[in-house]
């Protein structure tokens, strides 16, 4: 069994003496994991460093077996992402969310997405969108995806203003108004019409509103706390707006 494909290495961990077993998310195979020999080596430990591109192959007797990778850099990411606490923090929370997913379903959306992400963690608004969009895609991967085209009560597709966290779907300005303090608000960088730049105020709501729908689907159900990395990832957006904002 082999196949070359190209990946993002999410994780790393030693494995004997020399080895490591490396985790990437895929174009076209999902997320794999794959051991690598001499994978501790002088040469080889600043290629498997997360956030990094890589091209893959993988081989194995047998298709559900771990097989190996060889690899070859392609973009080395990692020293620019640890950085800072965004870079650090969002490559880790990234991988975190990714690892919701089964392993070797292909999601080549989400690979692209994911490559978008990580190379504009240095732009915090740009960031924020980006990963609120990436969550929205995740969940609708999963099979959960939130229906934001039309209001769910008179079908409309204009002013949107709200999201139902009882059914996941979009609701007009007027319909939702007497149930407002119960709604969610509609992020404006997600009405396609508009095309707003994410502001702090309106991340800070978008990013409550998905963690409640990965509570609801994703965290409950399998037992599972929210990761640290994406409340970290959040602080340390809104903390460079801040000083963005004052001009520090």
């Amino acid at each position: 069994m082999e196949w070359v494909d190209e990946g993002i290495i999410l994780g790393v961990r030693k494995h004997a003496e020399t080895s490591a077993i490396v985790e990437v998310m895929t174009r076209n195979h999902g997320r794999h994991l794959g051991l690598v020999r001499g994978g501790r080596s002088r040469r080889m430990q600043p290629v498997l460093q997360t956030g990094n591109s890589v091209d893959i192959v993988w081989r194995a007797r047998l298709d559900e077996h771990l097989g190996s990778f060889q690899t070859e850099p392609v973009k080395m990411r990692a020293a620019q992402l640890m950085e800072n606490a965004i870079g650090v923090n969002g490559i880790q929370a990234l991988a975190a969310i990714l690892r919701f997913l089964p392993e070797r379903d292909p999601h080549e959306n989400l690979y692209e997405i994911l490559e978008v992400i990580i190379d504009n963690l240095e732009a915090p608004a740009d960031a924020g969108e980006l990963f609120v969009r990436f969550e929205l895609t995740v969940l609708n991967e999963l099979g959960f995806g939130l229906d934001l085209e039309a209001c769910a009560a008179t079908g409309t597709k204009s002013e949107l203003s709200y999201i139902s966290p009882k059914s996941g779907r979009a609701v007009s300005a007027q319909a939702g108004e007497p149930w407002k303090d119960k709604l969610f608000l509609y992020p404006e960088f997600l009405h396609t019409e508009k095309r707003m730049a994410a502001t702090q105020t309106n991340l800070i709501s978008a990013f409550a509103m998905t963690n409640f729908f990965f509570d609801r689907h994703i965290y409950t159900p399998r037992g599972v706390e929210p990761p640290i990395s994406r409340e970290s990832f959040i602080q340390a957006l809104i903390r460079k707006m801040d000083k963005d904002d004052e001009g520090i």
